[in-house]
């Protein structure tokens, strides 16, 4: 006997019910296929260390009635296959047959074979076929009756036969860590052609959410880009702005691994907050340094110093509130700190590096890039046309 435990979930995603909590199927073309791989499947799954609690919903062990019918024998004697099939349905296939109506009640009349003398494959043996004569044959006569192992219960998922594997993340590894082990084993196994896999509930999402994160992430630097380049009519300084973002990922990713966290959805959050919340370092800095330039003829290297003067108390304020807001995520221990607690850290993490190095890495590519403007107009001055 095992014992599967899960934590209860207010809200899921997952669309039948598993012993553990992700999901894995088996599908195949044909149920001799499926009964092949999926004992060896489910044995490699179990010998890795990535996942625990691996089981399966196939059962192949049921007992099944195969009625093998000798098709000479039944034409010789004028008996059809419909013929059987119908002697069979009569028998076991609880059909009705009439409805008796009282002023009270409606009784409905099925047909069944009595099995309470004959049990077992016997009660096959003794059911009787009218002949082309008019007699009556005992099926033993022209068939063969053999018992099998057969599934207790066959699941289907677009039209085809399928197994589902269910399986836990043990403590040490991460859900990604599990989905990877599973595909080298696919590999390593050599699936053929006619088996196909793919994950269920939550650890499809799972997937999905990680292939369109990157997508997001680049998105939402190409319109932060767009934005800046009208805000401030450069097609350079965005770049300089965007620069600091790396230094908030980098920080949240060493957090995460120093406090011995996953890199899970909640995570990914966070880095999306670090995004807006580090950009503004840089853009308080960049805005105040090209209104100098522009507006009182300072040199960028004036500029971008007397910017930096000026706005280090703001720039200061600013990231201390945002990371004493996150402090209570990362350190809080009540209920639901687990799901809280990855956001703060990447929030604390990001903020603190990107605060130590954007103060001095903004103004040296502020710097680089104003003085790569100003080679690029060099070598492709602008020709005006004359009026």
């Amino acid at each position: 006997m095992a014992l599967y435990l899960q934590p209860t979930q207010d809200l899921t995603i997952d669309t039948q019910v598993s012993r553990t909590q992700y999901q894995f199927t088996l599908q195949a073309t044909t149920l001799d296929a499926l009964s092949h791989w999926v004992p060896k499947l489910q044995n490699a799954l179990q010998s890795l260390p990535q996942l625990s609690e691996v089981s399966s919903d196939w059962q192949d062990r049921g007992l099944a009635a195969w009625v093998n019918v000798d098709r000479d024998s039944a034409s010789r004697l004028g008996i059809s296959m419909a013929d059987v099939d119908n002697a069979l349905y009569n028998a076991f296939g609880q059909r009705l047959i009439s409805t008796i109506y009282t002023q009270a009640n409606q009784y409905r009349v099925v047909l069944e074979h009595n099995t309470a003398s004959t049990p077992g494959l016997a009660a096959l043996e003794t059911i009787r076929l009218t002949s082309r004569d008019g007699g009556t044959v005992p099926l033993s006569a022209i068939a063969r009756i053999e018992q099998r192992f057969a599934p207790l219960s066959i699941n289907h998922l677009d039209q085809f036969p399928v197994t589902t594997f269910s399986f836990n993340v043990p403590e040490g590894y991460s859900l990604g860590d599990a989905v990877q082990a599973i595909l080298d084993t696919e590999k390593t196994l050599a699936l053929p052609a006619d088996i196909t896999t793919q994950f269920q509930g939550s650890t499809l999402a799972f997937q999905a959410a990680l292939g369109s994160t990157v997508w997001l992430i680049v998105a939402a630097v190409v319109a932060m880009y767009i934005v800046l380049g009208v805000l401030y009519e450069s097609f350079i300084h965005p770049i300089t702005i965007l620069s600091t973002l790396p230094t908030a990922g980098v920080g949240a990713l060493l957090a995460l691994i120093i406090a011995g966290s996953e890199l899970d959805i909640i995570a990914i959050i966070g880095i999306i907050l670090l995004i807006g919340i580090v950009k503004k370092n840089a853009i308080m800095m960049i805005d105040f340094a090209l209104a100098a330039e522009r507006e009182q003829g300072m040199s960028p290297r004036d500029a971008i110093f007397q910017a930096c003067l000026l706005r280090f108390r703001p720039i200061l304020m600013t990231t201390l509130a945002a990371l004493l807001g996150a402090l209570p995520l990362m350190l809080s221990t009540g209920v639901g700190a687990e799901l809280r607690r990855p956001l703060g850290i990447a929030m604390v993490g990001g903020l603190l590096v990107s605060q130590v190095l954007t103060l001095f890495t903004t103004p040296v590519i502020y710097l680089l890039f104003d003085r790569l403007s100003l080679y690029v107009k060099s070598r492709f001055p602008r020709h005006k046309e004359e009026a």
